[in-house]
């Protein structure tokens, strides 16, 4: 293993905290928005966005310290998964056609992160003992 390679290794369990902490700030801007008009007016609550803005919000919240990472990251990304089938992929085959990026990105993250863990900065490390 070069030396690059094993430097980097070093602080890859570091990175995989600082990826799920992104990811939940910018994917908490999704619910908020459904929830709280902030910081973009959101649409119109009902039905299965409900639900939606619930997970959104408070599953953000809960990756973004860390806590209970793997199943709240796997619950995410069906939610996502399931937003983009109902909501993007009638539009067009394609995401870049219908808007679906951000959701198949955020997906797939989540479920990383389901396997992955929260890494060493978050509250499943610090008091559950997991990972």
């Amino acid at each position: 293993m070069s030396t690059l390679t094993a430097r980097l290794a070093t602080f890859a369990p570091y990175v995989l905290s600082i990826l799920r902490i992104v990811t939940a700030l910018l994917f908490l801007q999704h619910g908020l928005s459904k929830v709280f008009s902030f910081p973009v007016p959101g649409p119109p609550l009902h039905g299965p966005l409900l639900l939606a803005a619930f997970l959104e919000t408070v599953g953000s919240l809960l990756l973004l310290v860390g806590a209970y990472t793997r199943i709240v990251a796997f619950i995410l990304s069906g939610e996502t998964a399931f937003a983009y089938f109902m909501g993007h992929a009638p539009r067009s085959f394609y995401p870049i056609a219908n808007q679906g990026e951000a959701a198949v990105l955020f997906c797939f993250i989540f479920l990383y992160i389901a396997f992955a863990g929260g890494g060493p900065w978050s509250v499943d490390r610090a008091v559950l003992k997991q990972d």
